[in-house]
């Protein structure tokens, strides 16, 4: 059963030849075995109550397609009842009293809570080795990373410890680590998916999404996750053109006629053979499927790697500010008055890369720089976004390319160097900026250290609102390969 698609699961369920207390027995039993850190809380007796809720609600017969099918969710989601973390010791206590609004969607659809996957604390990283709680191993290579920050979400879909994950993206965290794990996974249009029970990093930039096997599964999980919400200043409303619509809808439309740009800062110096070989041969696949390839050009895209660590550190800097050892949160067992404890409590709470970000962010927020720095790195941005507009529509109708220049790298080897890391993060954070949506579908392997095999991921790009698109061109490219069912040994 850990194989099956959603769509195979839903049949099953519906079908009466599985219980939703069975199919959620068997992926407990997956998760507590694992030893990749992925999940950082499995409740049994939580899942199973829900477990049992679905079966009366597929009993009744009027169950949705996702009644009883488990779910993990990202630390960075708030869960009533379980442990709420975000990945770092400032929350490791905390249990949330209510759910945030993505959770209590696929409650309401019936899905079963497996439990709180690992990632980056606050969601900042670009390999899972900021959590507090240890780093994620990716399933491919268990001494390679698996991407960050929704390593946990990747690496749990990977391994098949679970069916379904929630994921965020800020500056590539959905795709990047989708990529690195061999599965598919999709960063809507900012906006389209609420923020309400997110743990916020940066607020302008923070979008949920899924992860899962198939761009078919994606579709599915979509479907649930979109739609305006009052509770999130943030959230695009129908006006704005954010509509609850069946994102499975157009999956089998043919590519006919599909001009797909490849913009040339993506396919330049710094790119690895590897990838690109990969990348290379599935666009021959898209072009096989009747689409054909326009050379585009992207030419701010090198900035968005200091656009983008000017403005999130800085939206960072503010979010994180409500942590302070006063009113939730960690507070620091010994200080001498209430500036020490400020100090103390943040300075234990948070991790090196944590503070890192708070430090750079208040630094281009003081008055003198804000000017120089987050107000000339917003302008930047809108010139990014319009590069974008440049060439969708009009050059071409979607942007491809790879996720990231290299395949995962080995666990420890850019610890020590956080630039290293950003830079990892080049073909995904324009995107974010942009606030379009993006996707990464498994595309093939490259090399990783003693020989293995490291998985590619195809980043495939889309004006706002296509994610309907997205989907039926990942899907399309799914039926006619295979990479998206390949599975670590041993699973």
């Amino acid at each position: 059963m850990h194989t099956n698609t959603l769509q195979q699961l839903s049949a099953l369920l519906h079908a009466k030849q599985v219980s939703a207390t069975e199919l959620t027995t068997h992926f407990l039993q997956r998760a507590k075995a694992s030893d990749l850190n992925a999940f950082l809380q499995v409740d049994e007796a939580l899942s199973l109550e829900q477990a049992k809720a679905a079966d009366l609600l597929l009993a009744s017969g009027n169950a949705g397609p996702l009644a009883g099918i488990p779910i993990a969710h990202k630390d960075i989601f708030v869960t009533k009842g379980w442990r709420s973390t975000a990945g770092s010791r400032m929350l490791g206590n905390y249990t949330s009293p209510f759910d945030a609004t993505v959770v209590d969607k696929f409650r309401h659809a019936g899905m079963v809570t497996l439990g709180k996957l690992n990632c980056d604390e606050f969601a900042m990283g670009s390999s899972n080795e900021n959590s507090a709680f240890g780093a994620v191993k990716n399933p491919w290579d268990t001494l390679a990373v698996p991407g960050g920050s929704s390593g946990g979400s990747a690496a749990a879909i990977a391994a098949r410890l679970a069916p379904a994950a929630t994921a965020t993206d800020t500056g590539g965290s959905i795709r990047q680590p989708a990529a690195f794990c061999g599965v598919t996974g999709i960063k809507p249009t900012y906006g389209r998916v609420s923020r309400f029970g997110m743990i916020a990093f940066a607020s302008s930039l923070d979008q949920g999404g899924p992860i899962a096997q198939s761009a078919e599964d994606c579709a599915m999980l979509l479907n649930e996750m979109v739609g305006f919400d009052p509770r999130d200043s943030t959230s695009l409303s129908a006006e704005q053109g954010n509509v609850r619509e069946d994102f499975t809808r157009d999956l089998n439309a043919p590519l006919k006629g599909l001009r797909i740009g490849l913009p040339k800062e993506y396919f330049g110096e710094g790119l690895a053979a590897d990838v690109e070989q990969a990348v290379r041969a599935a666009l021959d696949e898209f072009v096989k499927l009747g689409a054909t390839l326009v050379d585009i050009s992207l030419p701010k895209t090198a900035l968005s790697i200091p656009v983008y660590y000017i403005i999130a550190p800085a939206e960072a800097s503010s979010n994180l500010s409500r942590f302070d050892g006063v009113r939730y949160g960690h507070r620091a067992s010994e200080y001498k008055d209430l500036e020490e404890m400020y100090r103390k409590s943040r300075a234990e709470g948070f991790g090196p890369e944590v503070q890192r970000r708070i430090l750079v962010g208040t630094y281009v927020l003081c008055h003198g720089y804000y000017d120089a720095y987050y107000l000339q790195a917003q302008k930047i941005r809108r010139l990014i976004a319009d590069d974008f507009q440049a060439a969708l529509g009009k050059t071409c109708d979607v942007i491809m390319g790879p996720v990231a220049p290299t395949v995962a790298w080995d666990l420890g080897d850019k610890t020590n160097d956080p630039v290293a890391n950003y830079l990892a993060d080049i073909f995904t954070l324009s995107t974010s900026l942009a606030g379009l949506p993006g996707m990464s579908v498994p595309c093939g392997f490259g090399q990783g250290e003693k020989n293995s095999k490291r998985p590619v991921g195809l980043q495939i790009i889309g004006n706002y609102f296509a994610e309907a698109k997205l989907l039926n061109i990942a899907h399309q490219y799914q039926l006619a390969t295979d990479w998206h069912t390949r599975a670590p040994a041993g699973i």
